[in-house]
């Protein structure tokens, strides 16, 4: 990466007049650059600041798994997002407030803004296909990823806006090149400064300063800043679509999915997926207050609907034609004004290539549904161009004609076997090629049928799939408490075993245990039980440190995973989970009753076999917490125990 120069952006930060977060976000950011925060303490901080909350859960439930029931607490919605996607969002939706106008005459403050939240939400789409970053994350990393625009026009406003009016001046010049003349930086290179600054991994930063240049970038192939490089291009792609005019979304469609086969994207995928992203996009405006608008399905504007043939036969089997793209290749100039005075007075689009090179070219780009291609021509005749397109994913479903003067049986065999659907003797017979034509449309309407067909299957496929998930979730919740089950904590914990034995990370466990829950039974009614299990979970997860899991083992017993947590820290944690409980008053019957736990810790060493060993080991540190009087943290690995 070419960084702005260190300088350089160190005085443009002391000047104060960089795009910051302010108020309930501030607090937020700093919140989180502490070790000791707990999660009831980001949840008061998020509380401060009511429109946070809702768009904080809104972010949690667009990334949960599907099926799950959704998220609608703030310390839910922290647990899924982590303290990393936290931060970015609160300062991510911070500069969305503050600097939602400004004084830079010529900068369109709601494009801006509507472009940003598109690109962000598109991005977060993306990386669900390419694994490129966590949802949650890139969600900001896309919202900020153009924040550099925001700072220059707000650090230079009129000179920006006497910079924008000349970009649309004659003769075109790019918005980098006119910053770089102007102002010795550019937006790239300030929005990754200003993310890097703000607490945003290199990993992150590197690709938003290459992705408006995405020919600079020197990233290995497979590498993560390749493959987050290319979904931040796409995302830039898919926004732009969003926000275009409804004639100019169509022309642009070949890009998308050049870009999306880049990353290896399907071509139905992706459309599937750009829909989602033009809804959500309309759902995070509404909340927001950003303009967004109405975007056509993304598989109409992939495939425009087709009219009539030719004058005059405007009905095939019954039915009303459609409107079709054809590309006449030939290197004769007059045929190719014929077949395109014949065609376009029929209602069709049609394109010209006056070889075979530039017609394989240029049908990667418009995808016609009928190519009419002359079979002799001076470079890549046309029995090569229909071999090279049946090749493409794209050139097999195209109807192609071939027209030849050559009638011999081994020359038109030829044609058949490299794929040539139908032919056509010159000179031209007009009622013959529009009969022709009509035989190739029912082929394309077929196709259509076919393929509506399928993606009823890709439907069902997808309901079955979230059914699937659901009974997923479903084996893996406990039904009371609503914390993972046993069978999730055991996998759970041998996951987090076996990745800090490659990374050699630390990691602890707690077993807690609910003291005299039988006397809380026998003496309130299992009604009452039930009930202070569910309010004690509570309490313990509110406890918790974003990354910990704390779930049900059975009965009253629950298990605490801490990954990258050593001894010392895990025991401040668990304080913090018996206090919650401590002073947690239970509803029982007209009254409320107290309760307590006690909890055993035992992190990994050396000399434990496996993830069976250290839950056996926090076991004995339980045992000895309820020797030593109940409600107290204790452990055997060292000499000293917490206690009250």
């Amino acid at each position: 990466m070419e960084p702005i120069d260190l300088a350089q952006f160190g005085q443009l930060k002391a000047s104060g007049d960089l795009p910051s977060p302010k108020g309930a976000a501030l607090a937020i950011i700093r919140l989180t650059q502490r070790d000791d925060t707990s999660l009831a303490d980001l949840a008061h901080a998020v509380k401060s600041d009511p429109a946070f909350v809702g768009r904080l859960i809104k972010a949690a439930n667009s990334v949960h798994a599907a099926g799950r029931r959704p998220i609608a607490s703030i310390q839910d919605a922290l647990i899924v997002l982590g303290v990393p996607a936290v931060r970015s969002m609160a300062l991510g939706f911070s500069l969305l407030s503050n600097f939602s106008s400004g004084s830079c005459r010529n900068f369109d403050y709601p494009r801006f803004w509507s472009r940003s939240l598109v690109f962000a939400v598109a991005l977060q789409a993306l990386v669900k296909h390419t694994h490129a970053a966590p949802p949650d994350e890139a969600f900001s990393v896309g919202l900020l990823a153009h924040i550099g625009e925001l700072a220059l026009e707000t650090i230079f406003p009129d000179d920006y806006s006497r910079l924008l009016a000349e970009r649309q001046e004659p003769p075109a010049k790019s918005l980098l090149e006119l910053e770089q003349a102007a102002f010795v930086m550019t937006h790239d290179a300030l929005s990754a400064a200003m993310m890097m600054d703000w607490g945003l991994p290199k990993v992150f930063a590197e690709p938003v300063y290459h992705h408006e240049r995405p020919e600079t970038a020197s990233f290995a192939e497979g590498a993560r800043q390749h493959a987050m490089l290319w979904s931040l291009v796409l995302a830039g792609h898919i926004a732009d679509i969003c926000l275009a005019a409804n004639d100019e979304r169509r022309a642009m469609m070949p890009q998308l999915l050049r870009l999306g086969s880049r990353l290896s994207i399907a071509a139905d995928t992706l459309n599937g997926l750009c829909d989602q992203v033009a809804r959500e996009w309309r759902e995070w405006g509404d909340m927001l207050d950003v303009q967004t608008s109405e975007v056509p399905s993304f598989e109409d504007l992939s495939r425009p609907s087709p009219p009539p043939l030719l004058a005059g036969e405007a009905v095939v089997g019954g039915q009303e034609s459609h409107r079709m793209r054809v590309l006449v290749v030939d290197d004769d100039a007059s045929m190719r004004a014929i077949l395109k005075a014949m065609l376009s007075g029929a209602g069709h689009d049609v394109y010209e290539a006056v070889d075979g090179r530039q017609a394989f070219e240029l049908a990667l780009d418009i995808q016609p549904q009928i190519m009419i291609v002359d079979w002799l021509m001076p470079t890549m005749d046309g029995i090569e161009l229909t071999r090279s397109m049946r090749q493409t994913k794209i050139g097999r479903g195209i109807y192609i004609l071939i027209l030849t003067g050559l009638e011999e049986d081994d020359k038109l065999v030829e044609a058949f076997e490299a794929g040539v659907d139908d032919f056509m003797s010159k000179p031209l017979k007009p009622r013959l090629l529009a009969a022709r034509l009509r035989a190739g449309q029912r082929v394309i309407t077929l196709q259509r049928e076919v393929e509506r067909d399928r993606e009823e299957i890709r439907h069902f496929a997808a309901e079955l799939a979230v059914t699937n998930r659901r009974l997923q979730e479903v084996a893996l919740t406990d039904a009371l408490t609503g914390c993972p089950n046993r069978r999730y904590a055991i996998e759970r914990l041998e996951q987090e075993w076996a990745a800090c034995s490659r990374n050699k990370r630390p990691l602890t466990c707690m077993v807690i245990d609910v003291d005299a829950f039988k006397t809380i039974n026998d003496d309130h009614g299992h009604d009452a039980g039930d009930t202070a299990l569910k309010q004690m979970a509570a309490a313990l997860k509110s406890g918790l440190r974003a990354q910990d899991v704390c779930a049900r083992m059975g009965g009253d017993e629950f298990l605490v995973i801490c990954p990258d947590t050593d001894l010392a820290a895990a025991l401040i944690c668990a304080e913090r989970m018996r206090k919650a409980v401590e002073i947690l008053q239970i509803a029982a019957g007209n009254g409320h009753l107290r309760g307590s736990v006690s909890i055993g810790l035992a992190a990994r060493d050396g000399g434990m076999a496996d993830a069976d060993a250290l839950i056996k080991c926090a076991d004995r540190g339980l045992y000895l917490a309820k020797q030593r009087g109940r409600n107290r943290l204790a452990t055997v690995q060292h000499s000293g125990s917490a206690s009250t």
